[in-house]
C-alpha cells in the first residue's frame, strides 16, 4: 500500500558467497551499517544480527575506525546517499541498492534481534508479503509478486511488548490476513498496520473486525488518487459506524498533482480524518520532488495552519514569505 518499502535486505548470492570466509572454530567480529538513520528498525540487519550472533559471532555497529571481517549495509531508500568509507567488500543489500534482493531463507526464519535497537520497544514483521494492486509508482508488485502468507502475528509478537508494527502491503487481499486479523482481536495486542489498510476492501464486516483490534495510535489508510477518495470516505463511513472515530483514521496522500491533492486533503479535513500529504518520490532517477509539491506537503503536514486555513492558495498568501 504505501510507497516506500519499509525492511532492506540482502542478496541471496552475494552473502553465500562470504559464508565460506568462516575460520572454523574462531568467531568472527562483523559489523551492521544502516545507511538509511531513518529511526526506523531494519528488519534485515536485526535478522542478520540474530544469526550471527546464534552462530557465536560478533556484532556491533559498523565503525570506520576498527576492523571487521565482515561488514553489512542495508539501505532501504534510493535516494540515501552512498557511504563513501564502508569497505570495499561490504554485503549490500535492500531496496536502495536492488529492488530484487532479498535474504537468504535461513537468515529470514530468524526472530530479529530487537537488542541492536534498545529505543524500539515494539515488535516489526509482516504477516503476508506481495500485493494484489499495480500502481504505478509502487515497486511492490516488483519486488515482491503476488500476495501470500508469510508469518502469523504470534510468532512475530515479542516476549516483552503487546505491540506489534505491521508492514503488510496489502493486508486486507489477503485469507491469511484476514484470519490474522480476526484471530488478533480481543488478544492483550496492540497494532498498527504502518503501511495503511486498502480502503477499497474495507466493507461494513471488515469494519467491525477491526474494531475490535487494540491500536498502538492510529487506524492507516491511503488515498492516492482522486478515483479512491469516495473508497476511502466510505471505509471511513464504515469505521465510525463500527465505533471508530474519524480521527483515529490517518490517512497517507500521494501528491504528484496538487489540485487533485489539494480536492482529496480539504475532502478528508472535512470528515475529521488526519491527512498526511507525501509528495511524490521517483525511485528510479531520485529526483527531489517539485518545490511545489514540497511546499503543499508543508501545508497539510503543519496540522494548525492546516485547520486554520481555507484552502492552498490562502496559505500561499499568508505564510510563504513568513
Amino acid at each position: 500500500m504505501k510507497h516506500l518499502e519499509l525492511i532492506a535486505t540482502i542478496t541471496k548470492p552475494f552473502f553465500l558467497n562470504f559464508t565460506c570466509r568462516r575460520k572454523r572454530g574462531n568467531e568472527m567480529r562483523v559489523a551492521l551499517h544502516d545507511s538509511d538513520h531513518t529511526g526506523f528498525p531494519n528488519l534485515a540487519l536485526m535478522k542478520i544480527s540474530a544469526w550471527h550472533k546464534a552462530r557465536g559471532d560478533i556484532v556491533e555497529w559498523w565503525n570506520p575506525m576498527l576492523t571487521f571481517d565482515r561488514v553489512y549495509s542495508s539501505k532501504i531508500f534510493t535516494f540515501t546517499p552512498e557511504n563513501p568509507y564502508l569497505p570495499l567488500d561490504t554485503i549490500k543489500g535492500g531496496t536502495g541498492y536492488g529492488i530484487m534482493d532479498e535474504l537468504p531463507d535461513e537468515i529470514d526464519a530468524m526472530f530479529p534481534d530487537y537488542s541492536i535497537y534498545p529505543d524500539c520497544k515494539h515488535a516489526i514483521g509482516f504477516l503476508t508479503r506481495g500485493c494484489i494492486r499495480h500502481c504505478p509508482w509502487c515497486i511492490v508488485p516488483k519486488k515482491e509478486g503476488q500476495i501470500r502468507p508469510y508469518r502469523t502475528w504470534r510468532e512475530i509478537k515479542r516476549p516483552d511488548s503487546r505491540d506489534i508494527v505491521f508492514m503488510d502491503n496489502n493486508i486486507l487481499a489477503s485469507e491469511h490476513g484476514i484470519s490474522q486479523i480476526e484471530d488478533m482481536g480481543g488478544q492483550n495486542v496492540r497494532v498498527d498496520f504502518n503501511q495503511g489498510l486498502d480502503a477499497r476492501l474495507i466493507t461494513p464486516e471488515v469494519a467491525r473486525m477491526l474494531s475490535r483490534l487494540k491500536w498502538i495510535r492510529f487506524v492507516r489508510m491511503s488515498c492516492d488518487t482522486d478515483a479512491v477518495l469516495d473508497n476511502v470516505k466510505t471505509a471511513i463511513r464504515y469505521l465510525g459506524e463500527s465505533g471508530v472515530k474519524p480521527y483515529r483514521v490517518f490517512v497517507y496522500l500521494l501528491v504528484q498533482d496538487v489540485d487533485s491533492a489539494e480536492r482529496r486533503a480539504l475532502a478528508l479535513r472535512e470528515i475529521g480524518a488526519e491527512v498526511f500529504a507525501q509528495p511524490y518520490r521517483d525511485f528510479t532517477t531520485n529526483a527531489a520532488p517539485p518545490e511545489e509539491l514540497r511546499r503543499f506537503a508543508r501545508w497539510v503536514n503543519r496540522k494548525a495552519i492546516f485547520k486554520s486555513t481555507k484552502c492552498f492558495s490562502e496559505y500561499r498568501r499568508e505564510y510563504w514569505r513568513k
